[in-house]
Order: C-alpha cells, then structure tokens, then sequence
C-alpha cells in the first residue's frame, strides 16, 4: 500500500494553517504529526533540518519544506479542476502574497512580540504599517471582487487568511476599529468557513494521524 503523505504542522502555526487549508480544499488525503515545539521530532528533523513547520513528506520520499510549495502541489496534484491554484498565479494575486510573506510578517512579528525585536514603544508603529503595507490594499481588492479569486476564492485566500487573522488576534479591538469592513467581512466568513474549522481540529500531540476531510 502508498502511504498517504505525512504533513509535519503545529495548529496554530499560519504556515502550517495554510498548508492544511490547501490540502484539504484540493482532496488530499494526508496523515498529520501535531508537533511539540519544545520536541520536535527526530524523524522531522532529519527530513527537514530547518526545523519548522509545515514539512510533507510525500508518497515517492520527497520532502517539500516550504508551505507554497506544498500549497501547489496539493493543488497542481490533483489536476486543479476548480481553478484555486491557476487563479492565484495573476500578477495582483502574486503581489499581494509576497507582500504578505514578506513587509506584512515583517511588522506581524514585531507586533505580536515587540519584546523580541524593537520594543513595546515601537509596536504602534508596526501595527500602522502592517496596515499601509497589506490589509488597505486587501481591503480595496476586496470591495471590488468580495474574494481574491474574483467571486469566489482561489489559494491566495487561503495563503494569506491565516496571517491577517494572526494579526487581528493581537489587539482585536483595535483591529475592530480599523476602517477596513470589505477585509473584516472576507476574514469573518473564513474565520466560519467548514474548511477552516476542519483545518483546527485539535490532533493528539508526537503521533502521526490521519487528518479528517472537510
């Protein structure tokens, strides 16, 4: 018998997130090992000696170690018949997720633990302009077409969702005063979405687990 790839992921990990996400919305049927962060597995580790979620390992042997690439095989696997992946490659769609991964994670970081890089004083600063840098053109985006996708979503809603949902999670009543309703509504029907709540199913830790389909 195949074996069913195995997906190293933490839950709460928005790299991780996005790597299930995609799994589950294209069909793959995956096992999942819940890590420990303070014990990460050996198995994972001579995988992967980066050391960071998500890891896949796949059917053949083969190791995917970064969560786009995992995102495009899930998709590009299984023929992509509804289109997530190939809608995604616009170049609107392309700016924004490097935005996301790069200027956006940036200030992310250093509003949900200033202690770690420039300090408390400066986390207003990095909260404004997390919000310049992506959720103002997220939100323009999205009054015009309701998802990234257009009318309905494709992998750039799920790449980036789980990062501007880390981020409303900070200072959420700040976050809920911001003048942003076209991104609060998309970040509210996903934080809903079946999809999602499939993607947070809480799996016994340092085992490996077949993961439930959406």
């Amino acid at each position: 018998m195949i074996p069913a790839p195995l997906l190293y992921t933490y839950r709460r990990c928005p790299y991780a997130m996005r790597a299930r996400l995609a799994l589950l919305q294209a069909g793959v049927a995956f096992d999942a090992f819940e890590i420990v962060l303070r014990d990460k597995p050996a198995e994972m580790l001579a995988l992967s000696p980066k050391g960071t979620v998500p890891v896949l390992r796949l059917p053949d042997g083969a190791v995917l170690e970064q969560s786009l690439d995992i995102v495009r095989w899930a998709f590009v696997e299984t023929g992509d018949p509804e289109g997530w992946w190939a809608c995604a490659q616009s170049a609107d769609n392309l700016a924004l997720l490097a935005v996301c991964d790069g200027a956006f994670k940036h200030h992310l970081d250093r509003t949900k633990y200033p202690e770690r890089f420039d300090g408390v004083d400066a986390k207003v600063h990095h909260h404004e302009q997390a919000v310049d840098v992506l959720l103002k053109p997220l939100d323009a985006q999205l009054q015009r077409t309701g998802q990234l996708g257009g009318q309905t979503p494709c992998a750039t809603d799920i790449a980036i969702f789980p990062f501007v949902r880390q981020f409303a999670a900070v200072e959420p009543a700040w976050f809920e005063a911001l003048p942003l309703p076209a991104l609060k509504g998309w970040l509210s029907g996903w934080q809903s979405h079946a999809l999602f709540n499939t993607a947070m199913t809480k799996l016994p830790a340092q085992q490996a687990t077949a993961f439930p389909t959406a």
